[in-house]
C-alpha cells in the first residue's frame, strides 16, 4: 500500500511537482499515493486514468481534473453540504 492523501491534503501534494507536467509525469510522480475518501479509498494513478487532459499548466489545472473525475462518494453523500446546518 502506497502513501495515503487525503482529499483537504492534495492541493498541498501537487504543489511540489514541476509543472507544466504531462499525465505520464503525474502517473510516475504519484503511483504510490492512495486517496483516502470520505467513504474509501481508491489510487490516484485511478482517478488520473480517467482524466482526458495530456498536459497541466499549474497545481490547481491538475487538482481541477482530479476532482472532476472522483466518485459522488469521495466527497460525501449526494446533496450534503458543509455549509448546511
Amino acid at each position: 500500500m502506497g502513501r495515503e492523501v487525503k482529499l483537504n491534503e492534495l492541493h498541498a501534494e501537487l504543489d511540489s511537482l514541476t509543472y507544466p507536467a504531462t499525465r505520464e509525469d503525474v502517473l510516475a510522480e504519484y503511483d504510490e499515493v492512495v486517496l483516502r475518501y470520505a467513504d474509501g479509498e481508491e489510487s490516484l494513478r485511478d482517478v488520473v486514468g480517467r482524466v482526458t487532459e495530456d498536459v497541466f499548466v499549474d497545481p490547481d489545472d491538475l487538482e481541477a481534473a482530479i476532482y472532476n473525475n472522483l466518485p459522488t462518494e469521495a466527497v460525501g453523500e449526494p446533496g450534503q453540504s458543509e455549509g448546511d446546518g
